[in-house]
């Protein structure tokens, strides 16, 4: 149960995915989306909705209104009656913590359904009032647990420390299309391929930490290098800040600015035309932009945060480096002027096996095993 066609988005993405290959694996799945995610004066952006059809290969069934308390009761008594095996929730935000809190309680009365989640935060990462209690309802009549990072397992110990759990990294985002030679790559998205790019992928929040990348990118040695700044996502906040940093600095011809969401048949287009992914995050759990870059099989760097670092061995795949506007740009500088990329790619395809689907079915399972012991 999570955000899946008609919606938009990694969560989308990641969730249909995992279904494709619980299918797989013989399994019945049925995928309980929203018919509300948001209340539209609550999202940031332009829009929560896929401009593309459904997949014909998933059942997918539009039930959940995320703040209609009569919803939630329904949708709980209908999961109750149906007896499912398992009902596997998708768990982000405390915003969630009434709707599947509440439906999560009805569900399991029939004796027979286990509830497991897969948490990308238990914390968030832009905090607000009662997001301890939100979340502390969920977690409640949760039976299991599967944390992405190691830094939200240990979160986990705040809401509960007896149930089963286990770690398994977010996989690999294998369904954005194939791998694209360089040329081809530039060439759809228009950039000249005498200049060498990085790139910042995904929706802008002010976590992310594109001030801090727009500052390092400043820096004088990048500007004497033949390198453009790939800026590939929808503004989720006011983007004022940072045009003005742009304009300050002044770095406006050394950026391509794509501002807008990046629909899923394009997003192998700007991964390989970038020669390194770059994730300046202030915070962090776990992030779906690095297991896109290992798909594309990207050197990366990422700032010393939450899961981040425990995904990108330094030195090897990337950098990892603290989150200061002077210690990125020495990496950049590192490794554009050394030429890295040739260096970190025998590493960066070792790194890449590790992060299969069929390893979070395992640890789903697992966790299953254990609840009933």
């Amino acid at each position: 149960m999570g955000t899946c066609h008609p919606f938009r988005g990694g969560l989308a993405a990641y969730n249909e995915r995992l279904a494709l290959e619980l299918q797989r694996q013989g399994n019945e799945v049925t995928l309980f989306t929203f018919s509300l995610q948001y209340p539209g004066f609550l999202f940031p952006g332009k829009t929560q909705y896929a401009d593309w059809a459904a997949p014909d290969n998933l059942d997918i069934r539009v039930e959940v209104n995320s703040v209609n308390p009569l919803n939630w009761l329904k949708v709980g008594r209908k999961l109750k009656k149906l007896q499912p095996d398992i009902v596997l929730f998708k768990y982000w935000l405390p915003f969630m913590g009434p709707c599947f809190g509440t439906i999560a309680r009805l569900a399991k009365r029939n004796k027979k359904t286990q509830v497991i989640t897969i948490i990308d935060n238990i914390i968030p990462h832009e905090k607000r009032v009662g997001d301890r209690l939100l979340s502390n309802y969920f977690v409640k009549p949760v039976d299991g647990f599967v944390a992405m990072s190691d830094s939200v397992l240990q979160d986990l110990h705040q809401f509960d420390t007896q149930k089963p759990r286990a770690l398994n990294p977010h996989p690999l985002f294998d369904n954005f299309g194939k791998i694209l030679p360089r040329q081809e790559a530039l060439q759809k998205l228009g950039l000249d391929p005498n200049f060498k790019y990085l790139l910042f992928f995904g929706f802008i929040r002010a976590y992310k930490g594109l001030d801090l990348l727009l500052e390092a990118f400043a820096d004088k040695g990048l500007e004497q290098l033949p390198v453009k700044l790939i800026i590939a996502g929808e503004f989720y906040e006011d983007e004022k800040k940072y045009r003005d940093l742009i304009d300050q600095h002044p770095l406006k011809d050394r950026i391509i600015l794509k501002n807008d969401f990046i629909p899923d048949h394009e997003v192998n287009q700007y991964f390989c035309a970038c020669d390194i992914v770059v994730q300046p995050y202030k915070s962090a759990t776990q992030s779906g932009v690095t297991q896109i870059g290992y798909f594309f099989e990207k050197p990366m760097l990422v700032t010393d945060v939450g899961g981040l670092k425990e995904i990108i061995p330094d030195k090897k795949v990337g950098y990892v480096t603290p989150v200061n506007a002077a210690k990125i740009s020495e990496a950049l500088n590192d490794f554009f002027t050394q030429n890295r990329a040739e260096e970190f790619q025998p590493f960066i395809l070792a790194e890449k096996q590790k992060y299969t689907w069929d390893k979070m079915v395992d640890t789903i399972e697992q966790v299953s095993k254990e609840i009933n012991t």
